[in-house]
């Protein structure tokens, strides 16, 4: 599957540029690790100027449980922080996160999932920012003044039946750490191992060496190599935030798939759904 349209990046010199202009676009921060530190403080400490803090855990993502450790999120409390964010429906969403984009990419899925046309992901994040001499600023925009409304649905999504029936029929992308799809370690989820049939696309390889994502024609070029553009293509990671990375460097080669939320962390809380282990889909 293709995408066309403008690209879901935007680098630092287009941003400087947007920002300068008489509409500016909305800045998200979003930046967030697991285990910490907490990205609010980083926020605090420094962010790009006019920006406003979104929190992945509790506002990107709906309570741990039985769907996995970042459920998608209630569109309630979804909509009520994009508004708090200031987002509007017709405005341009910039996000970002201090690199290599995983929480910002999970942001820019989660909106375009949620109807909104016109959102950017901010290549190489904070750290390209500062790179490039630009300034950031402890200061605190005013909360409020969004408009936006989640209309959810906007983008495909998989359960754990039909991303075991993709893996068969048609190509499953396992876009964590090659070790994690091995099965060789396991540091936060139930089992070790991969969904069988899936194929391994550490996203580690959608960016180059200096943090930011390689071209279209290199991201194309990989992307066909693991099997895409044959026919339908899901995604999935540990939790459903690094997939999203995924979705975005796909987007960015003119591709589109669909994302499995749960993730493994879904798919290996269930002892009765099988797991591969070792280099081959299995």
């Amino acid at each position: 599957m293709t995408s066309t349209g403008t690209s879901p990046l935007i680098t630092v010199d287009e941003l400087a540029a947007a920002l300068g202009s008489d509409r500016p676009p909305v800045l998200l921060d979003v930046r967030w690790q697991l285990g910490g530190p907490p990205g609010a403080q980083e926020y605090a400490a420094g962010h790009l100027p006019g920006a406003r803090y979104v929190d992945l855990d509790r506002e990107l993502a709906a309570p741990p449980g039985p769907a996995g450790r970042h459920p998608l999120p209630d569109p309630a409390v979804f909509g009520a922080a994009m508004r708090r964010a200031g987002v509007t429906g017709g405005d341009e969403v910039v996000v970002y996160d201090a690199g290599p984009a995983t929480s910002a990419a999970r942001a820019w899925w989660l909106l375009r999932w949620a109807g909104h046309a016109h959102v950017r992901v901010l290549d190489g994040g904070l750290a390209a920012w500062r790179a490039a001499g630009r300034p950031v600023s402890t200061e605190q925009p005013a909360e409020g003044g969004g408009d936006f409304e989640p209309r959810p649905g906007q983008l495909p999504t998989l359960d754990a039946a039909q991303a075991a029936g993709l893996a068969r029929t048609g190509l499953l992308l396992d876009a964590r750490a090659g070790e994690r799809y091995r099965g060789e370690v396991e540091p936060v989820d139930p089992r070790a191992g991969h969904i069988p049939g899936a194929v391994s696309a550490p996203t580690t390889d959608n960016l180059g060496p200096d943090g930011r994502f390689r071209s279209p024609a290199e991201l194309a070029e990989r992307f066909a190599a693991l099997g895409a553009g044959r026919g339908p293509v899901g995604v999935y990671c540990g939790s459903g935030v690094t997939a999203a990375h995924e979705l975005l460097a796909m987007e960015s080669a003119g591709l589109t798939a669909a994302l499995y939320p749960g993730s493994w962390s879904e798919w290996s809380g269930d002892s009765a759904r099988p797991a591969a282990t070792g280099p081959l889909p299995g």
